[in-house]
């Protein structure tokens, strides 16, 4: 029996293993000693979040439900890397892990899916839409505050699957994971950042390890996407900005072309009635300080009141 030389702790969603193996596809072309059969091991870790089906994210404790077991896991030394959606990564880290290596960024627009209807505009009048994001809650609301908006969790094909019986008429899901699990079949729309401003680092893959393991990081060093790490940096920067200590739905996205970064970023009150956006142009290695300085005017923008407090997480 092969002794393995990478353990990765992942979720045991379709789209969270499709992920865990493409991290193990890289590794293997970057290392060869790593592409033997037994060389990289998945390990499925059920988390929070999986088990806690009802609600919104909000209602159950947020977004560090999916990475709170994977984490314990990692320090005990089950595992020596962690493979996350970064939108699921809450603002700070447990003491001694990292995320220092993002694979390259998929396309981080939401899409809609909703039967005979093309655009969030195209929606019937008083239909019910399920997501368990906060910040398509309130995206939605503030342009369509006609529209009934229920709690609807679960992975892709269980949402889609609540969809097709009518238990809700619409929903919104990443276009990466649709792409990544190959579900074209199902009429989704994508959504112009425009209309629907994706979450923080939407459609990148984040891997994390221990700091103090130096074998681990040379193994990853080949694997990280410079533009996903800038683009990241700006976005997660404006959520370091606005204190993490908060559940009003933030949206935000780096765009990068040649040197220089776009950033578009904003803030809505969870019933849409209210939506403060600010941008930002200049250097793509600037993007961390554009992040905070985004941050900074929309906090000032904002006023007292506009924030609700939480326990350091963000649902987006």
């Amino acid at each position: 029996m092969t002794v393995p030389k990478v353990r990765i702790g992942t979720r045991g969603s379709p789209l969270a293993l499709w992920q865990a193996n493409e991290v193990r596809r890289r590794l293997a072309a970057a290392h060869p000693d790593l592409a033997a059969e037994g060389a990289v091991h998945i390990k499925i870790i059920r988390t929070s979040g999986d088990r806690l089906q009802l609600g919104t994210l909000a209602d159950v404790g947020g977004k560090g439900l999916f990475t709170k077991e994977i984490e314990e896991a990692m320090l005990g030394g089950t595992i020596d890397i962690a493979v996350h959606s970064m939108k699921d990564v809450p603002t700070w880290f447990p003491d001694g892990l990292i995320i220092d290596c993002l694979l390259p960024r998929a396309d981080p627009r939401d899409a809609l899916i909703a039967p005979g209807s093309d655009t969030i505009a195209d929606l019937p009048a008083g239909i019910t839409v399920g997501t368990a994001s906060l910040r398509r809650k309130a995206l939605l609301l503030h342009r369509r505050p006609d529209l009934k908006v229920v709690p609807l969790r679960g992975n892709v094909d269980t949402r889609l699957g609540k969809v097709s019986a009518g238990e809700v008429d619409a929903t919104f899901l990443a276009v990466a994971g649709l792409n990544r699990l190959g579900r074209n079949d199902v009429g989704a729309r994508p959504i112009a950042a425009e209309e629907m401003l994706p979450a923080v680092c939407q459609g990148v893959v984040g891997i994390e390890r221990r700091m103090d393991d130096d074998r681990i990081a040379e193994l990853l060093d080949p694997l990280n996407d410079g533009l996903a790490a800038l683009s990241s940096a700006a976005e997660r920067a404006l959520l370091a900005g606005l204190d993490g200590s908060c559940r009003t739905p933030i949206a935000a996205l780096a765009e990068i072309d040649g040197d220089g970064m776009y950033l578009r970023t904003a803030i809505v009150r969870p019933d849409g009635s209210e939506l403060i956006e600010t941008e930002r142009r200049g250097a793509a290695a600037d993007g961390a300080r554009m992040g905070e300085d985004a941050a900074d005017e929309l906090r000032d923008k904002a006023g007292p009141g506009f924030f609700i407090e939480s326990d350091h997480d963000y649902v987006r």
